[in-house]
């Protein structure tokens, strides 16, 4: 996977661990303004999804999309999920 990771993305550089205000980004793109999460065990739970909730509310409240991908999905469809990101690029 790491191979994979330090590859750009349709010419997009996605930064690992980026932070935005109290927030870690798993994956970020500022070309895009586009975060890409990937959640493990921890975010299905009731608080886990009013914390991501309110995550998510304060990266679009800054102008961030945020797309989420349980983390199993990564290692069972890593190019459907390469292929969702970049169809959710917007800049050409």
């Amino acid at each position: 996977m790491e191979s994979v990771e330090r590859r750009p993305l349709a010419s997009r550089k996605f930064r690992r661990q980026h932070s935005i205000g109290a927030y870690v980004l798993d994956f970020y793109c500022a070309e895009e303004r586009l975060a890409v999460e990937l959640d493990g065990a921890g975010h299905f739970t009731v608080s886990g999804n009013l914390h991501d909730a309110a995550r998510t509310a304060y990266l679009n409240g800054l102008g961030i999309r945020v797309l989420r991908f349980e983390n199993k999905l990564i290692w069972s469809g890593l190019d459907g999920v390469l292929q969702l990101i970049k169809d959710n690029f917007q800049t050409c």
